[in-house]
């Protein structure tokens, strides 16, 4: 049994300010501002270009869907990533290289997406490296801004703080499809590389200056002295706390369902409902515009006002729930055909997303600062490690189910149908899962109990 496990008194929780080094709002704000930049790129790049991919080229959904696969895979680093932040005592570096990095990954993916129409298999070998660096560079910025988050925010702020800078992502997806979607009609390569290219641009310039001089200049070794121990002690650690290991196996399978949807929801609207590129652009505008009113929606409701875990499972376990039922609807639009009110069930689906995912992130905040001390890189790397996984799962899934399911059923409609029914039902087992999340593990029957409960 580790430390933490038995309240040694030893294991200092960091959840309490450190005078001096707590962030005020506008400095989250100014931290909200990177992960806008961080979204602006990521969104393009899973979202316009796959479909792109999709319709456009007429290459299989799982061409794309290997590629944000790999860009998932490249994000099992993240622990490491996270354990080498911890270490070094400042995230800046890793913010900044990690969103330069990304910003080079998007614009390469945007470049090999223009080269496929002439020489395919180069484009792909340009896509594969493109996509490892999206992946990387998302990984290491993501990861150092939610824990510079975890530890330079107070407590009682960690929650309200975690939604801000979720809807200034979100924002920064509204922001970008609805200008790119304006900019990329008529599709031509040459605009595709354009917009990607100033979108890419304008994210490096905000992230720098959002970030400069959001740390001292130099670490705080007395107040925060660098964790001791290899990475793997220090992974096997973070593994051995029930809560953290709960919260993961949630994590996992709660982002299965999200991503599952993501990367045909725009081939979706094109294939069965003959909508354009910059049509598709804007559904997806759209469906952010809901999840960016649901992560309000819960907050507003009191849900992420504090530290209280119970009201957050509430909002986890109704968002799920909520998700799984605007994907039995898209479900049915696929046999409905052009008169479903597909932008409706587009703005629902986000809008549940957006309640499930506010109350999800704030319990990673709550969780982040308890057990080991100094040690919230780690805990954030693993969750996004168990994120990654799921992304990358869910959306090679997703992807290659829609193929198989049009190559066995005439209809597309019915195709995609059958593939967000199967979304459902694991928002439905989410849900289920949700209910244990920051119970303790004798009432939470520790589903996290599969592994070892010391190294």
């Amino acid at each position: 049994m580790s430390a933490s496990d038995r309240g040694d008194p030893q294991d200092r929780s960091v959840d309490r300010p450190r005078r001096g080094h707590t962030l005020g709002w506008l400095g989250i704000f100014r931290l909200g501002l990177v992960q806008t930049a961080l979204g602006a790129v990521v969104v393009l790049t899973t979202s316009a270009i796959n479909r792109v991919m999709v319709v456009e080229l007429a290459l299989p959904a799982t061409i794309p869907g290997l590629l944000v696969a790999l860009h998932y895979a490249v994000q099992l680093s993240r622990p490491a990533m996270g354990h080498g932040s911890d270490r070094g005592g400042r995230r800046t570096p890793w913010i900044i290289g990690g969103i330069g990095v990304l910003a080079l990954g998007g614009l390469g993916a945007a470049a090999a997406t223009a080269l496929m129409a002439e020489h395919l298999a180069l484009g792909i070998g340009l896509a594969v490296l493109s996509f490892l660096g999206v992946g990387a560079g998302v990984g290491a910025a993501g990861t150092s801004l939610l824990a510079l988050l975890a530890t330079r925010v107070a407590p009682n702020r960690r929650a309200p703080a975690a939604t801000i800078v979720w809807l200034m992502m979100i924002f920064g997806f509204i922001v970008t499809t609805a200008l790119a979607g304006r900019f990329l009609d008529p599709y031509s390569p040459q605009r595709l590389l354009a917009v990607t290219g100033t979108v890419c641009g304008i994210a490096v310039l905000l992230a720098v200056a959002a970030i400069w001089r959001m740390e001292p200049a130099a670490p705080a070794a007395e107040a925060r002295p660098a964790p001791r121990g290899s990475f793997r002690d220090a992974l096997a650690q973070i593994w051995a706390e029930p809560e953290a290991r709960r919260f993961t196996i949630f994590v996992f399978v709660s982002m299965l369902a999200y991503s599952a949807q993501d990367l045909i929801l725009e081939p979706f609207g094109g294939q069965v409902f003959g909508l354009s590129l910059g049509e598709t652009t804007k559904l997806a505008s759209a469906q952010h515009m809901g999840v960016f009113g649901g992560m309000i929606l819960a907050a507003l409701a009191g849900g992420l006002g504090g530290e209280r875990l119970g009201s957050l499972r509430a909002w986890t376990i109704g968002g799920c729930l909520a998700s799984a039922l605007a994907l039995a609807a898209l479900a049915a639009a696929g046999t409905m055909g052009p008169g479903f009110p597909l932008r409706a069930a587009y703005v629902a689906l986000g809008i549940a997303n957006g309640a499930f995912a506010a109350a999800a992130i704030a319990t990673m905040m709550q969780l982040a600062g308890r057990g080991r001390d100094n040690r919230e890189g780690m805990r954030v790397g693993l969750w996004g490690a168990a994120q990654a996984v799921a992304f990358g799962l869910g959306g090679l899934a997703g992807a290659a189910a829609s193929d198989l399911a049009r190559s066995l059923v005439a209809s597309p409609g019915i195709a995609y149908g059958a593939v967000f029914a199967a979304e459902a039902l694991l928002f439905l087992f989410s849900a289920l899962l949700a209910t244990r999340i920051g119970r303790p593990a004798s009432a939470a029957g520790d589903f996290g109990a599969l592994a070892p409960s010391r190294p």
